[in-house]
């Protein structure tokens, strides 16, 4: 894929916030740096443990039918959508010495970690009664959730105004969201086979990891919160709202690539798993290992497409690395199974068969990054463009359209692995629609959604913004 240059633009002095105009100095623009990089590693860790676990703890542990499963997480994306506009509303009009997001990532970091704890936890009963408790375990941990995430994404809109700096802000968040993502996966490996207990451990594991790092990442942040650029709109009913986001035609086309891509990521994520033990026949021991190399490869993908969209524009970046994506994504339909008589490792065609499907893996990942970055580099364009400069509203709506993608996908993936027949107590013993449904999910839908995000962002106003210091 080539790119257009982008045209050159004179430099442009760097402003750190509409009440700070001057340069950041080195230690300053460092501290600032690792500190959003810590605010998100807490919860990458627990979304990562959340994408790839909970599907098959539901299914697996708690004993719940996939379609059922899939219905708490859709449930669960119906109140995301009410309750993320709410707190985008009221972290924009909060008045506080420390600004107004960090008092509401302090406040919900300690109850935000218990709720965690709690997420792993097998009720009693048959399957309404612990559909029920699910529910409401999740509805709170959610909420909190929320408190926490949201007012943290939209500072990397209004800490600075330089393009390149809210690039660097976000790749920095999001490769300690993916390294934290990796350590949850090793730790998920080494606890998931002890199954209830396993899975309770690891959330006390992630709720501590939450609360430590997200109250860190206030500290460090709290001398750049004070001064940072503020939304001077009035307060506005929803309808207005609606009709704000809708009206700007930038943020409308960044919505839609993030929900076209999460929706692609977070179809594969759980069904990763099933993928591996249940088409590729990988032994059970195996399974969460092999996906560490797609967080390594995601996390070289980050400052990959960092440099990438620093030299070539942020859209040539996101061209790039979702070809590299839909590559990875014809492979997993087309890879040859390896034979469950043997060992991964212990014949030539197992090897063979192994060695393409960590490939398939490496390249899924250096594209699948570009879902993290590409989006919310591009949403800060989108906030600018309009006037009173909201940037706790339109981060709500982004992460409305996130979670809805996530809820919408799971509980198309429950409702369709139990169509085909897919049973979590026979194994490897599935119908053959069954894999053919596993092997549609992993490669030709999010192969369709990530072109469908292509057109969406056709004609992009890049105009050389990805040159500013």
């Amino acid at each position: 894929m080539t790119c257009p240059p982008s045209p050159k633009s004179p430099p442009v002095t760097p402003d750190f916030t509409a009440a700070r105009s001057e340069p950041l100095g080195t230690a300053a623009r460092r501290r600032l740096l690792w500190s959003y990089g810590l605010g998100d590693i807490g919860t990458g860790m627990a979304a990562t443990q959340l994408g790839f676990y909970l599907f098959v703890f539901y299914t697996g542990v708690v004993g719940l039918p996939a379609w059922m499963a899939g219905l708490v997480l859709m449930v669960l994306k119906v109140w995301d959508g009410i309750n993320d506009p709410l707190v985008g509303w009221l972290s924009d009009h909060t008045k506080h010495p420390w600004g107004p997001r960090l008092p509401w990532m302090a406040g919900s970091a300690i109850p935000l970690g218990l709720a965690l704890v709690a997420m792993w936890w097998v009720p009693p009963g048959g399957d309404w009664q612990k559909f029920t408790v699910l529910v409401a375990i999740q509805l709170v941990a959610m909420g909190l959730y929320t408190c926490v995430n949201l007012p943290y994404s939209a500072l990397a809109s209004e800490l600075t105004s330089s393009t390149q700096l809210r690039t660097q802000l976000n790749a920095g968040r999001f490769t300690g969201s993916i390294l934290a993502g990796l350590a949850g996966l090793v730790l998920g490996a080494l606890l998931v086979g002890q199954g209830a207990s396993g899975y309770q451990r690891m959330g006390w594991v992630s709720g501590l990891t939450l609360t430590l790092f997200t109250l860190l990442c206030c500290w460090g942040l709290a001398p750049f919160a004070r001064n940072c650029q503020r939304p001077t709109g009035q307060p506005e009913p929803i309808r207005r709202q609606l009709r704000r986001v809708a009206g700007n035609p930038r943020f409308v086309k960044v919505l839609g690539l993030y929900l076209l891509l999460w929706c692609a990521l977070q179809l594969m994520q759980p069904v990763s798993l099933i993928f591996l033990a249940v088409v590729m026949r990988l032994p059970e021991s195996w399974s969460t290992w092999i996906l560490i190399p797609f967080q390594l490869s995601a996390l070289a993908g980050l400052q990959l497409w960092s440099r990438v969209a620093g030299r070539h524009g942020r859209v040539c970046a996101l061209r790039w690395g979702t070809g590299l994506w839909i590559a990875g994504c014809v492979g997993a339909t087309l890879l040859v199974p390896l034979d469950a008589a043997a060992a991964p490792l212990a014949s030539l065609s197992n090897g063979i068969s192994l060695g393409l499907l960590v490939l398939t893996i490496v390249v899924t990942g250096l594209g699948a990054s570009t879902a993290y970055l590409i989006p919310w580099a591009l949403l800060p364009d989108a906030v600018d463009a309009d006037p009173d400069k909201p940037a706790g509203l339109y981060t709500a709506w982004m992460v409305v359209a996130q979670k809805l993608g996530i809820g919408v996908a799971v509980f198309a993936l429950g409702n369709g692995l139990s169509l085909s027949g897919y049973e979590a107590a026979q194994g490897l013993l599935q119908p053959a629609s069954a894999l053919t449904t596993i092997r549609v999910c992993m490669g030709l839908i999010p192969a369709l959604l990530i072109v469908a995000g292509l057109v969406v962002m056709r004609r992009w106003p890049e105009k050389g913004l990805h040159r500013q210091p």
